[in-house]
C-alpha cells in the first residue's frame, strides 16, 4: 500500500488548444469518440454515471453510452434501479469518459430526462433476446436471496415468451438523455499541466461559452 503514493505517469501524447476544437461540444465529443474507436479501444462508450438523491447522497457506476444527438447523451436502465430512483428525485447527473491510451477524459454535467417511450421500445428490440429477458428477470438494485432466484426468474421469463417472436419492453425499463450544461475536454500534458477546455451554458437553448481551466 505504501507504493501507491509513488504510482505516477507522465502524459505527453498530445496537446489541446482552442484551435483544436469545434464551437459545439457535441460535435467535439463525436470527433474524440471517433478517434477512440479508430484506436480500437475496448468499450469506448463506457462511462461513469454519477447521480445523487435528494439528500445529496451520491452514487456512481459504469454504464454504456447508447446514443448521441443534439439533445445529448443517451443510456438505458431500469427506472426502478438506484440510478433511476435518484434521477426521479434529482434529475441531474454527471458523466465521465476515460480513454487512457489517448490520455484523454471528457466530463459532462447536465439535466436528465426520460427518452420518449417509442425510442426506448425501438432500442429494446435491438438488444439481444437474452438481454431483453434479463430486463424482465432482474429487479435491479434490490436485495435478492441468491443467484438461484435470478436464474429462476429468467427461466420463468423464457417459458413465458418461448413461443413469442417479440418480447415487449417492460414499462419499468427505458432510456434517459443527459442534456449537457457543461462539457469539459481533458488532455494529459507533462508536469501535470494538463489541458482543460470547458464548454458551458446556463440556458439549454443558449450559446456555448468556451474557456480554459487551470489543471
Amino acid at each position: 500500500m505504501s507504493k501507491l503514493a509513488d504510482l505516477r505517469q507522465e502524459y505527453a501524447r498530445a496537446e489541446l488548444s482552442r484551435d483544436h476544437v469545434t464551437d459545439d461540444p457535441i460535435e467535439q465529443f463525436q470527433a474524440w469518440f471517433d478517434e477512440a474507436e479508430d484506436a480500437e479501444l475496448e468499450e469506448p462508450n463506457a462511462m461513469t454515471l454519477a447521480t445523487a438523491a435528494t439528500d445529496g447522497t451520491p452514487s456512481a457506476r459504469i454504464v454504456l453510452l447508447k446514443g448521441l444527438d443534439d439533445r445529448g447523451f443517451h443510456f438505458y436502465t431500469n427506472y426502478e434501479s438506484r440510478k433511476g430512483t435518484d434521477l426521479s428525485q434529482n434529475p441531474h447527473a454527471a458523466l465521465v469518459f476515460l480513454w487512457k491510451p489517448l490520455e484523454r477524459q471528457v466530463r459532462i454535467e447536465g439535466t436528465v430526462e426520460r427518452l420518449p417511450a417509442e425510442e426506448s421500445t425501438e432500442y429494446f428490440h435491438r438488444r439481444p433476446r437474452g438481454a431483453q429477458m434479463g430486463a424482465w428477470a432482474s429487479p435491479q438494485s434490490r436485495v435478492v436471496d441468491s443467484r438461484a432466484d435470478l436464474e429462476e426468474n429468467l427461466d420463468t421469463v423464457k417459458a413465458e415468451y418461448e413461443d413469442e417472436d417479440e418480447i415487449p419492453r417492460p414499462s419499468h425499463w427505458g432510456g434517459y438523455v443527459v442534456r449537457p450544461t457543461e462539457v469539459e475536454f481533458w488532455q494529459g500534458r507533462p508536469n501535470r499541466l494538463h489541458d482543460r477546455l470547458r464548454y458551458r451554458r446556463s440556458d439549454p437553448a443558449g450559446d456555448w461559452t468556451l474557456e480554459r481551466l487551470a489543471p
